[in-house]
């Protein structure tokens, strides 16, 4: 079994075992090194342990087994998600042998929707330090916190500043939930050695009133730092990343519309970084949408898009169809026509006042909307639009339960017998319909993905399997492969690369079932395919690249970790 070049150490008859220096409770203490009960007699008798544990040891299976039990008994999904991270901050390769064994009944717990959950009652639920916590009075201090990260081997980093938590908004410090969740995904996706990866929560303050009035919050309780100290602030932090953990690709997480754009923008030629709001979003999706078209015996160009919900996920979308219209042979011109979005004001046109920047690109003239029956002149909503126009996909990022009606999939089937239709915004309660409606609606006729987690839905006798256009298939992938060719800009060519590997990963029964994913059972898989495929457009493109002339799917294995015991060396 591959361990990883950074945990390859070889005895004399070649087995696989760890150097360890620490003894006693400081090595149980130890998240990554601790074997709890299955600690060998050898073992204890050679790092102090005896009398520490309880006599008997057990086999891993044993664990796993008792652990799953642990598990199982949690009454309520919040009570496992605690479970789980009580796990993972005791024993950290027990917690992903156990994830990657339940990776369908696990995911959707230690990381949406539950995790939205844990968000909101942080502060209250506290339990054990992880990750890095910076606010305007330390973060010109990064050089001693990154002390504390032995060889400053940080590959991914994490970040959030909380004011876009899913669809629940400003959880100030509570959002570092996210972070831990993203990482734990790392690890179980593309096999990211958990040391390597660094949460890190910027507390800016906080706009939620609820958490300013909470005793409780931990948290610093003032508003939310805005324009030149907040820009002042990001420069900062970014230039100590770069600092202190030079080979780590930076994600972006969970910021508000506008500063999800402008920190990408402002950043993304400084440091390996991306937004998976914006581009994994927008990647997934587009790979949604392959897998469709596919179905229908039709292409990407045979379509049109509409987005609802304009924000940093939404806009993302429509950048990546964009990206993937693109590719298959439209001109600029003709790509941005095929792509409607809409917000809060409906259909978004380029004469708005106000006008956010990175909406400009989608917005419309005001000319293509002449005659068209609307209630109110100036003004398209959602249901107008589809009224005026042969609209065949409707994707949902607007976070508005129930968006999506009877109506306006009724008005797609004359547009096209098998309408695409996506309601994406996390958690379940902000999904603009519900898949079994849609169904009903259209008599079985649409293709239906979403973003939450959903039970296969029957309808006339025949069962369809409801694919989750998760982030988690996107990200785990792209990082690894920035991580494995130490790129030095994520580029959205890697995101469309990715969107297309992914569309690879659908089986033919995946499509007769309706299904546009692949299941998050095969989600390793799903992860190397993607990081190879992006590596092998690397290798294509780019010469010079750390990648050009290696074998990939050895460079590949030799980052990879594997959640299993090694005996253990003192030194």
């Amino acid at each position: 079994m591959t361990i990883g070049k950074y945990l390859r150490w070889k005895d004399e008859k070649g087995n696989a075992f760890r150097p360890v220096s620490l003894t006693g409770t400081a090595l149980l203490n130890d998240r990554t090194l601790n074997k709890s009960t299955a600690f060998t007699y050898e073992e204890r008798k050679e790092f102090e342990l005896d009398g520490l544990l309880p006599p008997r040891v057990q086999t891993f299976d044993d664990q796993l087994n008792r652990v799953y039990d642990g598990f199982r008994s949690a009454s309520t999904d919040i009570e496992k998600y605690l479970f789980l991270r009580a796990l993972q901050d005791r024993n950290e390769t027990l917690f992903y042998a156990l994830l990657s064994r339940h990776i369908e009944e696990m995911t959707p717990i230690i990381y949406t929707p539950t995790v939205g959950k844990a968000c909101q009652e942080f502060s209250h639920r506290y339990q054990k330090a992880r990750g890095l916590y910076i606010t305007a009075d330390n973060v010109d201090k990064m050089d001693e916190m990154a002390r504390q990260f032995a060889g400053k081997d940080i590959k991914i980093i994490v970040v959030t500043d909380s004011q876009g938590i899913l669809g629940l908004g400003d959880q100030g410090v509570g959002g570092m939930g996210i972070p831990i969740g993203k990482l734990s995904l790392y690890t179980l996706g593309a096999g990211i050695h958990p040391a390597r990866c660094l949460p890190i929560a910027l507390d800016v303050g906080t706009d939620n009133q609820d958490l300013l009035d909470d005793p409780m919050y931990l948290g610093i309780p003032r508003r939310r730092m805005r324009g030149e100290e907040y820009k002042t602030f990001i420069k900062k932090f970014v230039t100590q990343v770069k600092r202190q953990f030079p080979e780590a690709v930076l994600q972006w997480e969970d910021f508000s519309k506008s500063n999800a754009f402008d920190n990408l923008s402002d950043y993304e030629e400084y440091i390996p970084s991306f937004n998976d709001d914006i581009q994994g979003t927008g990647s997934v999706v587009l790979a949604g949408i392959l897998g469709a078209v596919k179905r229908k015996g039709e292409s990407l160009v045979d379509q049109s898009y509409v987005v609802y919900g304009a924000g940093a996920g939404g806009v993302g979308v429509a950048d990546q169809i964009y990206a993937g219209l693109l590719k298959e042979g439209c001109s600029h011109a003709v790509a941005r026509e095929r792509i409607f979005i809409l917000d809060s004001q409906g259909l978004v046109f380029d004469d708005r006042d106000g006008l956010d920047e990175y909406k400009k690109r989608y917005a419309k003239p005001r000319a293509i909307a002449e005659g068209w029956q609307v209630a109110e002149q100036g003004k398209v909503s959602l249901s107008e639009l589809i009224d005026n126009y042969p609209v065949t996909v409707l994707l949902g990022t607007s976070g508005i339960g129930g968006a999506f009606k009877e109506s306006h999939v009724q008005k797609m089937m004359e547009y096209t017998k098998h309408p695409m239709i996506f309601p994406l915004s996390n958690p379940t309660a902000n999904c603009e319909a519900l898949p079994e409606d849609i169904y009903r609606w259209s008599d079985g006729q649409a293709i239906v993905a979403t973003g939450s987690p959903f039970d296969n839905v029957t309808h006339n006798g025949e069962e369809f399997r409801i694919g989750q256009g998760n982030n988690v298939f996107i990200f785990p992938g792209v990082g690894l492969a920035a991580i494995v060719a130490k790129v030095e800009k994520i580029t959205m060519d890697m995101f469309t690369t990715a969107s297309y590997a992914l569309a690879e990963m659908v089986s033919e029964e995946d499509i007769e079932q309706g299904c546009v994913y692949p299941r998050i059972s095969d989600l390793k898989a799903v992860s190397l395919h993607v990081a190879t495929r992006i590596l092998e457009n690397i290798q294509a493109t780019d010469p010079n690249s750390l990648v050009a002339g290696q074998d990939i799917r050895q460079s590949l294995a030799e980052h990879i970790w594997e959640p299993v015991y090694l005996p253990y060396r003192r030194v």
